[in-house]
């Protein structure tokens, strides 16, 4: 059957969590629901470790080309854009999408952000004729994404069957640890620049003036300008009218934050979801969250602060 011809009048997302210890439990688990959906007709995306990969079409045999295969580590390499392409693929046709995001060697930061994006996942693709299984090795799956699989997921399964997680949190309340606190102080030495509507031109000429004169790569520089003019133009627009930008170095990474006195968080999910094509507003996050390491916001006595990081790139670049 075609994917196209699966029926998914009334079908929305289906997320499941999905923890495995073991090569015959992670095909005990996946293989009979590829199976299935193939029999459905469904798009299926399967992205785990090269091996993992091999282990599954070899099961598969020659149902093994009808599926989409992709290495972990190259998709799960930023979770904005892991976002972006679970949403681009997933968002029209029917699809079941099997993956096991990378969590060893993260960063307690990148750790808290791919948690995120698993949250986030549920409203982004909240209305998509979806099944996205998102497996956990409980042999190497840090404790901290363990603990929120059942969270981050409305729905947790293992070989006892499926069943509706209790603790499921929906994304626009999730809160994890430091969320609410205050961003940190700046470290080593800080350049600010004040604008107006009339001097985003001299902006963004400072910005990028100042990542080159710090080291950072061509490619980036661009990244950084594009994704800090967004940020400024927002406030220009709808926020006070005006704004200061603070700039510095921390080891191998750019922070840039922006500082609107006129700006308001009032969007849970500020820049994750990706706009709808005719939406005139809502790019400027979405963008800076695409080009950007990380993206942070608070809302501090009346001012909104905007804090961007971005490595700079080259051999120790993050």
């Amino acid at each position: 059957m075609h994917p196209a011809r699966a029926q998914a009048n009334h079908e929305s997302l289906r997320h499941i969590g999905m923890p495995y210890d073991s090569d015959e439990s992670f095909l005990h688990l996946v293989l009979p629901r590829v199976r299935a959906a193939l029999h459905e007709g469904r798009r299926v995306l399967a992205v785990t470790s090269s091996r993992k990969l091999q282990l599954l079409a070899d099961a598969l045999g020659r149902d093994a080309g009808r599926i989409d295969r992709r290495i972990a580590a190259s998709w799960y390499a930023h979770p904005q854009r892991t976002l972006a392409a679970c949403h681009e693929y997933a968002r029209d046709l029917p699809t079941l999408i099997v993956g096991e995001p990378c969590w060893q060697g993260r960063t307690e930061r990148e750790i808290r952000e791919w948690i995120r994006y698993e949250s986030v996942l549920n409203a982004a693709l909240g209305a998509a004729p979806a099944i996205v299984v998102c497996l956990y090795d409980v042999r190497t799956t840090p404790t901290a994404a363990l603990d929120y699989r059942a969270v981050t997921h409305p729905f947790l399964a293992g070989v006892n069957g499926e069943a509706v997680s209790e603790a499921f949190v929906e994304p626009h309340d999730l809160i994890l640890d430091g969320d609410r606190h205050p961003l940190p102080d700046p470290t080593g030495q800080v350049t600010s620049v004040g604008f107006t509507a009339h001097e985003l031109k001299r902006f963004r000429q400072a910005v990028a003036d100042y990542a080159r004169a710090a080291g950072m790569e061509r490619n980036l520089v661009a990244s950084l300008v594009l994704s800090v003019s967004e940020i400024a133009a927002n406030c220009v627009e709808h926020g006070a009218g005006h704004g200061m930008i603070r700039m510095w170095v921390t080891g191998r990474e750019l922070v840039c934050e922006i500082a609107d006195p006129g700006g308001v968080l009032d969007d849970p999910l500020p820049g994750y979801i990706p706009p709808e094509p005719e939406s005139p507003r809502g790019y400027g996050l979405w963008i800076s969250r695409q080009l950007c390491d990380l993206v942070e916001m608070r809302d501090d006595a009346g001012t909104l602060r905007v804090r961007l990081h971005l490595g700079l790139g080259g051999p120790l670049g993050g």
